[in-house]
């Protein structure tokens, strides 16, 4: 069993599913400035986290369903563009997530490092 691959279509699954979570918080990290969704996406390209128009649309409406984010239609450039930023309880729902994801990442080094 040593020599096995795991299966493409399981490993993309558990990739999917590992990165979700950490869009969600990155996503609310970059809107404690306010984007709209090109820049958004540029900002965190940039950081080497590409997201895909398909998954960062459906991502942003659901976060302001939630109460997570605000949004507003403004022209800029001609163009109507919807900004978006971090609601009060966005602010704090990330400053806890942010706690947990440290508490995850201190333990995950330490069981990584004894593995």
């Amino acid at each position: 069993m040593a020599n096995s691959s795991v299966p493409t279509e399981l490993l993309e699954n558990l990739r999917m599913e590992l990165r979700r979570g950490c869009l969600i918080v990155a996503v609310l990290a970059q809107l404690q400035q306010e984007h709209y969704g090109y820049t958004l996406r540029k900002a965190l390209d940039d950081q080497g986290l590409a997201i895909d128009e398909g998954t960062l649309y459906p991502l942003l409406r659901r976060l302001e369903s939630q109460g997570l984010l605000v949004s507003e239609w403004r022209e800029e450039n001609k163009r109507n563009k919807r900004f978006y930023r971090l609601s009060p309880v966005g602010e704090q729902t990330l400053k806890q997530l942010l706690e947990e994801w440290h508490t995850i990442n201190a333990s995950l080094s330490k069981i990584l490092q004894e593995a």
